[in-house]
């Protein structure tokens, strides 16, 4: 893969539209943000929200990536959206050759408690079941994957039910970290690009992500303008809200005041954008 290519995948999915995805947040639950009972100021917060989401959409775009992969070595993606008994099942990676079919049930990190990992093998189960309806058991190869080998909390437990769905279900099933995946279908020159572009990725961004929205105002005006009107409502509606968590993220009001003359301009035609210009008006005064 070009590494241009997979660049803007990660850059595209782990950073694009957090700033939106935050402020609806805080729109929704603001007290997560502020209140005396928190040991933290609302900045960090809001910091450890944006980390957080980005662990999340760092998985995601691996997701992307591996498929792109998949592609470009010559196998099929197939649409990974199964229903069981109502059940609607996303299936992180299921693709073909002229021999297999192979699903996959990917994770960045096998670092999770007690409960999340039933719960993983009971979600395994229930695709394994969805898929013998479609396909024949040789036909088969199913893996829960873990990315990243150094972490391999529940190893044992995965291994032994890998090996019991196998033998119930007479299909081949196996655990795999790291590169381990990538050497069952021969193929383990990914894997050393994989750790080479990750590396030079991580070299370009910055240490931490920045809670001043204001740096990039275009830009964060263009991401969050067309949000509903319901979102900006809640948002200007506590002195509170405004005072700690929006004059953390637009300190000089830069975003601010291109919203209010957006809103201005909508407001023209609909009465409730001149409403949201009157109180953004207000209370940036």
């Amino acid at each position: 893969m070009d590494y241009r290519i997979f660049a803007n995948i990660l850059n595209q999915q782990v950073f694009e539209n957090s700033k939106s995805d935050l402020i609806r947040k805080i729109a929704e639950t603001p007290y997560r943000y502020i209140g005396l009972f928190r040991p933290t100021k609302p900045k960090a917060k809001i910091l450890q929200n944006l980390l957080q989401s980005n662990e999340i959409r760092f998985g995601d775009a691996l997701e992307i990536i591996f498929k792109v992969y998949f592609k470009l070595l010559g196998y099929e993606n197939l649409d990974n959206k199964l229903q069981k008994n109502y059940d609607n099942l996303d299936i992180d990676q299921l693709f073909r050759n002229q021999y297999n079919i192979y699903f996959v049930e990917q994770k960045v990190r096998d670092d999770h408690d007690s409960t999340k990992k039933r719960g993983q093998i009971d979600n395994f189960i229930k695709k394994i079941e969805a898929l013998l309806e479609i396909y024949k058991e040789k036909q088969l190869k199913c893996f829960t994957y873990f990315i990243d080998p150094s972490l391999t909390k529940n190893k044992n437990y995965y291994s032994e039910q890998m090996k019991e769905i196998s033998k119930d279900y007479g299909i081949y099933c196996k655990l795999c970290y790291g590169k381990e995946f990538w050497d069952e279908i021969s193929q383990i020159q990914v894997w050393d690009e994989l750790l080479k572009y990750l590396k030079k990725w991580k070299e370009g961004i910055p240490e931490l992500p920045s809670v001043n929205f204001d740096l990039e105002a275009e830009k964060t005006f263009n991401e969050i303008k067309d949000m509903p009107p319901s979102i900006y409502r809640k948002l200007f509606a506590i002195d509170e809200i405004y005072n700690e968590i929006l004059l953390t993220i637009f300190p000089q009001k830069k975003v601010l005041k291109l919203l209010l003359i957006y809103f201005e301009e909508l407001g023209n035609n609909k009465i409730i954008y001149k409403t949201l210009a009157d109180i953004v008006r207000k209370t940036i005064k």
